[in-house]
């Protein structure tokens, strides 16, 4: 029994890992052509396999001149509306922008949507595994005149499927120097969404935990959601803004447990460039309502520039302030480390 249990899992791990046959086409606006099989299209970049290459090749979107492919995928638009069926450039006459038809069904007419509307399609069928994103980073500096070491750490796991994506992050820092107090921070930030059927409005729910040493917090939750909006969204650019209510309970050293209502306003602005660079930057502003005139404002960016293949130089920023910490404490701690990412997708 529990070697058939084993087989059949084999079976259902193996079957996303088994490709396609390799017949759809991308013509590349300076000529090249390629036979291959498309996988998906994400954030400015079509990935593809081909025959003659050991695993996926990453392909500028703004540089595909015509493409065709048989197989069913789901396409979205920068209106945050979603089509289904199988993929062919359409001619255009003269300096008119190429677009994509989209043929669900050879009874109905097909979708048209210009080339520069579609952020992104995935395949009918693909594995869990194939719709994850993620990165690791990590960074060090050392100084021997005054014994001092800063080590930075951070991970980013996110999951897209049609109108709904999850992303888990987690960031930690740790600082020493000659005569001074050792100092670490840990934070991790779980955030979910899902698209309304209004163009590019979303409902969304987060979480953050952060525990801050230099701001005496051993340990502060938040728990929260709103509705958000879509400001812009292309193969380039990716900016929202979320407004709700947010819970958090806060436990500072040597001090009671702190409970508050909170507002909600978060934003992220993320852009990106082939080949070159990505910019991701979150702010979160908690202003209280239980505790009125009190405010919470947390900041992380992290500026990317690609080095090789899925390597990048990073540059990250973290930011926490309390305009009215409890007494005895520092309302603000910010730092900014350097290091090298590791991303797949």
């Amino acid at each position: 029994m529990k070697i058939r249990i084993i087989l059949v899992f084999g079976i259902l791990v193996m079957v996303p890992l088994v490709a396609r046959p390799k017949i759809d086409v991308v013509v590349m606006t300076n000529g090249d052509r390629l036979t291959c099989e498309i996988k998906k299209l994400d954030r400015g970049v079509l990935y593809v396999g081909l025959d003659y290459v050991d695993g996926t090749i990453s392909v500028d979107w703004s540089k595909v001149e015509r493409l065709d492919s048989k197989q069913l995928f789901r396409v979205e638009t920068a209106a945050g509306i979603t089509y289904s069926g199988t993929l062919r450039m359409v001619a255009s006459p003269g300096d008119q922008p190429r677009s994509i038809e989209v043929l669900e069904d050879q009874q109905q007419a097909a979708n048209i949507v210009e080339q520069s509307n579609v952020v992104g399609a995935d395949q009918y069928g693909d594995s869990t595994w194939s719709r994850l994103h993620g990165s690791f980073s990590s960074g060090l500096i050392y100084a021997k005149a005054n014994e001092s070491a800063q080590y930075s750490l951070a991970s980013e796991l996110s999951y897209r499927q049609e109108r709904y994506d999850a992303k888990l992050a987690y960031s930690s820092s740790f600082s020493t120097a000659a005569g001074a107090t050792q100092a670490t921070r840990n934070q991790m930030d779980l955030t979910a969404s899902h698209l309304l059927p209004w163009n590019n409005w979303y409902y969304a729910g987060e979480a953050t935990f952060l525990q801050n040493s230099a701001q005496g917090i051993n340990f502060r939750s938040t728990y929260g959601g709103g509705i958000g909006r879509l400001l812009k969204n292309s193969d380039s650019a990716r900016i929202s803004l979320t407004g709700g209510l947010a819970w958090t309970d806060a436990l500072y050293s040597h001090r009671p447990e702190e409970k508050n209502l909170v507002g909600l306003i978060s934003s992220n602005i993320y852009v990106f460039r082939f080949k070159k660079m990505n910019l991701d930057v979150t702010q979160v502003l908690l202003p209280s309502l239980s505790d009125f005139g009190r405010v919470l404002f947390n900041l992380n960016a992290t500026y990317n520039v690609k080095i090789v293949s899925d390597f990048w130089w990073n540059i990250t920023f973290y930011g926490n302030w309390d305009n009215r910490p409890p007494a005895g404490l520092v309302g603000s701690d910010f730092g900014t480390s350097m290091g090298i990412t590791y991303s797949f997708h």
